[in-house]
């Protein structure tokens, strides 16, 4: 597939297509209250940091989108246990302080459905390390959902991280696609993303009852979904993976 890349602060005309694009995200996880709160703002305040790709149809099939923020800040230094809701606080904190970032991290890197399994998320990843690299950066950071976890939801995050294959290479397959491209896996955060809803939100979400006390399993969810019928709503802390990219 022939590809055009660009970012959305060299092409604004380019925005509804892009913020447009079809996903496969499970419902779920857009209720994610940093996600809710910055998301749609990189799109519009950090455009430089919002690659896509677009098709010899000139159709938008994968979209990437970074922050920078400041890793070494005081207080910080070391990547949150939080992870991608924490970057995402910080990356925005920043930019309203006006301080100087020094480390991109990836946020999401999104193939439209009909594009998929085609290697575009490889080749986005290192059009993300590419765009770091030019705006001066010496390393990318990841907060990454592992694509395989979701098959084996009761497995600990700690053991899956770092399960290889006989090569060598990560036991998962977008957590390979990250250290082919020389990232290195770093650990575990245990709290990167969180959604906490009421029951009759989860179970318009998911089609499940969402009427036992315990965990609940997802479809699409990485760990299971704790759900308390009797204070009426249920919890989903969803662990992620940090990896480092060296430019």
């Amino acid at each position: 597939m022939e590809l055009k890349v660009s970012s959305l602060a060299e092409r604004p005309e380019m925005y509804d297509q892009v913020v447009g694009m079809a996903d496969t995200w499970p419902e779920f996880i857009r209720h994610d209250l940093a996600g809710d709160a910055y998301y749609d703002r990189i799109a519009t305040e950090l455009s430089e940091y919002v690659l896509f790709a677009e098709d010899e149809h000139a159709e938008v099939v994968a979209h990437a989108y970074s922050v920078p923020f400041a890793l070494r800040a005081e207080g910080r230094g070391e990547l949150p246990v939080r992870g991608w809701d924490e970057v995402l606080v910080w990356a925005f904190a920043d930019l309203h302080r006006g301080t100087r970032p020094d480390t991109v991290s990836a946020i999401s890197i999104v193939v439209a459905p009909h594009a998929q399994g085609g290697g575009l998320s490889g080749r986005m990843l290192s059009a993300m390390r590419d765009n770091a690299r030019a705006h001066g950066f010496d390393e990318v950071v990841a907060p990454v959902r592992p694509s395989a976890k979701h098959l084996e939801p009761r497995t600990a995050m700690e053991e899956y991280a770092f399960r290889t294959r006989d090569d060598g290479l990560p036991y998962d397959p977008w957590l390979r696609v990250h250290v082919r491209a020389g990232a290195s896996i770093e650990a575990v955060a245990p709290a990167s993303m969180t959604v906490v809803a009421s029951l009759d939100e989860w179970r318009g979400w998911t089609g499940l009852p969402f009427d036992a006390e315990g965990q609940v399993e997802v479809s699409g969810a990485l760990v299971p979904v704790h759900c308390e019928p009797r204070r009426g709503y249920a919890v989903y802390v969803e662990p992620n993976v940090w990896v480092r990219h060296a430019l």
